[in-house]
């Protein structure tokens, strides 16, 4: 089977994680006259025989083999991705926010956005957009979760705004490309499903598939965690 293939598999899999039992699989088959002439039993031995479905129905077997295929590409295991934070006891809150979402954007499952908003120490205030698997792929991570580093934004970040001098810049990553819109304000779209966040703050919504977390933490005057969680393309 080709990649896409099995990409594609992959993501029909996902749904089925859905369901809690092979029953209820089976139950979303039934149509609704059957459950005007037959019993919920019945019903789902017409569906698991395959007369409810233009596809093929699944077996038992394949339900339950396919629901662990899907969660395991989901939910990697450690030992597939190192993980920096391993053994680390983390303080500060936004570390912590962090530490829990590095093995998702190792796998490429969750993207995140980091916006901070900060004063570095020699005293300048300065702001950004961090792409955290970007980071992750180009740093070590130890010292920020230990606490011997501080996490800032940089020039080579999506943006980046030195306040005292009052210059920006903007930089597409590996993962999301700087988008700005008249109307929106700056977006990321992702690279692999195309979609758009959002990180204007007024914004009812940061987009599709997207979530905007603030975090409080005595190291940032702000700090706001956008996860989009990318959906696979075939």
């Amino acid at each position: 089977m080709s990649s896409i293939m099995r990409e594609w598999q992959l993501e029909q899999d996902r749904r089925l994680m859905k369901f809690k039992t092979y029953e209820d699989y089976l139950d979303s088959l039934v149509a609704d006259q059957d459950e005007l002439y037959l019993r919920g039993a019945e019903a789902r031995i017409l569906a698991e025989l395959g007369y409810r479905t233009t596809g093929d129905t699944l077996t038992r077997g394949q339900f339950h083999k396919r629901v662990r295929a899907a969660t395991a590409s989901l939910y990697p295991s450690r030992s597939q991705y190192q993980e920096d934070n391993d053994g680390v006891l983390i303080t500060d809150p936004l570390l912590r926010e962090l530490a829990g979402r590095e093995r998702a954007n190792r796998a490429g499952l969750l993207a995140t956005i980091v916006h901070l908003q900060m004063m570095t120490s020699l005293g300048y205030e300065v702001s950004g957009y961090i792409d955290f698997a970007d980071r992750l792929s180009r740093e070590d991570w130890v010292p920020y979760f230990q606490g011997r580093r501080i996490l800032e934004p940089n020039r080579s970040d999506l943006a980046f705004y030195h306040w005292r001098i009052d210059q920006g810049r903007f930089k597409s990553t590996p993962n999301f490309k700087v988008v700005p819109d008249p109307r929106r304000g700056l977006l990321f779209k992702h690279r692999k499903d195309r979609l758009r966040v959002c990180v204007d703050p007024s914004a009812p919504s940061p987009g599709p598939s997207t979530t905007r977390t603030r975090v409080s933490s005595p190291l940032y005057a702000n700090c706001v965690i956008y996860d989009h969680v990318v959906r696979q393309r075939c």
